[in-house]
């Protein structure tokens, strides 16, 4: 098959709204699109979507994970059997032109971008950039690394998490956003992105020369989300694997900034090192989160979903028709609301500079057509720790979440 190459530009950013870029290492876009296996990539998925439908100036990284997560069945004794869930982003996505490479194990790897739209219900899209390394210039080891999403051993794994936080940043550069003042990192996957915006400060010195000063830059970057509240669940590394993979210079900023504690490199300790804002994803786990990690102030912003996707999922599902844009406006017009969002762009800006002081000065609106209708329990504002997350973390509920309410929604009659 020929594929077709797609150039793109960073489309210009309206209000003067700060640019956000997401990292996470599984997305759900799609049913079609194995690489997502729960509740992460679902959550991941719904931010999207309700970022979409927002307006928020907002790009997406993940891997292509062309083989998938996997496929379950059971044979005729109800023995369960696991298999590959291959897909080709040839036939779903668009490549892009160009390529970025990263260093893994002193190998110059090229990662190339498959691009998915996430449209939102008022014209805006946010795209998505699925990194692959699946090309003739790696050597076939080297090939598979976006084969399978949580596959493979820790030397798999490690090699993974360099091509989606690393060769992400690049690849950002590589088409044109050079206005990303966000990094997003929706788990600790995505951490050695803060290697990649290091680098870049330094260009070709050693990272070794890096100050408190630098790394304060960085942090003022970086956002995290944290969403495992045990020990056993974070992805570490040993000290001579991680040495092995990323190379002595890497090695030697991220022993020097505390992230390897008992040689050990632990991506949620790098996460929280270089992120300003780290939140947990509901109260409760924001506060067992803070017990496990005292040094880092960790905020909650409780999960939420994009509820008309989910709301009407039965349908789409039992139709296999897609979810339109014409589609959930239809649905929304059959649900008897209309959400009009009344902004004050300057003021928004404010809160994306100075989040914990600035509060929203704008409103939503959300009408019902008839006295008897009862409000649809799915459109809530958001509450203050989102509000001072935009462009920190939407947390997949933007506006669109079952799970946050503010007193400042009102009805008309």
């Amino acid at each position: 098959m020929v594929e077709t190459r797609v150039s793109e530009s960073a489309p210009e950013i309206e209000g003067g709204l700060r640019r956000v870029a997401y990292f996470s290492m599984e997305i759900a876009l799609d049913p079609d699109i194995p690489t997502y296996s729960g509740g992460l990539g679902v959550l991941a998925g719904d931010t999207l979507r309700s970022a979409a439908d927002l307006g928020v100036p907002m790009v997406a990284i993940t891997l292509a994970h062309r083989k998938g997560y996997f496929r379950q069945v059971l044979d005729q004794s109800g023995k369960q059997i696991e298999a590959p869930n291959p897909w080709d982003p040839s036939k779903r996505l668009e490549l892009m032109d160009g390529t970025a490479s990263v260093v893994i194990e002193g190998r110059h790897v090229q990662v190339r971008a498959w691009r998915y739209r996430v449209k939102g219900i008022g014209g805006h899209s946010v795209p998505v950039y699925l990194l692959d390394t699946d090309s003739p210039e790696n050597g076939e080891w080297d090939r598979t690394l976006t084969d399978f999403l949580y596959g493979g051993d820790r030397h798999y794994r490690l090699c993974q998490e360099v091509v989606l936080g690393i060769g992400g940043v690049k690849i950002l550069r590589r088409l044109g956003y050079e206005d990303v003042t966000v990094f997003h990192l929706n788990e600790g996957h995505a951490s050695l992105l803060a290697l990649a915006l290091l680098e870049e400060r330094f260009g070709d010195a050693k990272l070794s020369a890096a100050t408190e000063t630098d790394i304060r830059e960085v942090r003022r970057q970086c956002v995290f989300t944290t969403h495992t509240p045990v020990p056993a669940g974070f992805d570490q590394f040993a000290r001579e694997l991680m040495a092995q993979v990323l190379g002595a210079d890497r090695a030697g900023i991220l022993d020097a900034t505390h992230c390897c504690p008992e040689a050990i490199l632990n991506m949620t300790y790098l996460g929280l090192r270089f992120s300003h804002y780290i939140n947990g994803v509901a109260m409760h786990h924001g506060a067992v989160s803070q017990g496990m990690f005292p040094r880092y102030p960790i905020s909650a912003i409780t999960n939420g979903v994009h509820a008309v996707t989910w709301r009407f999922f039965t349908t789409t599902f039992a139709s296999r028709e897609p979810c339109s844009i014409q589609w959930r406006r239809e649905r929304n017009l059959r649900a008897h609301c209309t959400v009009h969002r009344q902004w004050n762009l300057s003021s928004l800006n404010e809160v994306l500079s100075d989040p914990p002081r600035v509060r929203l000065t704008g409103r939503w609106q959300i009408s019902r057509r008839t006295s008897q209708d009862s409000p649809p329990s799915f459109w809530h504002l958001p509450n203050t720790h989102v509000l001072r997350s935009i462009g920190l973390d939407i947390a997949g509920s933007w506006g669109c979440t079952t799970s946050l309410c503010s007193s400042q929604m009102y009805w008309d009659a």
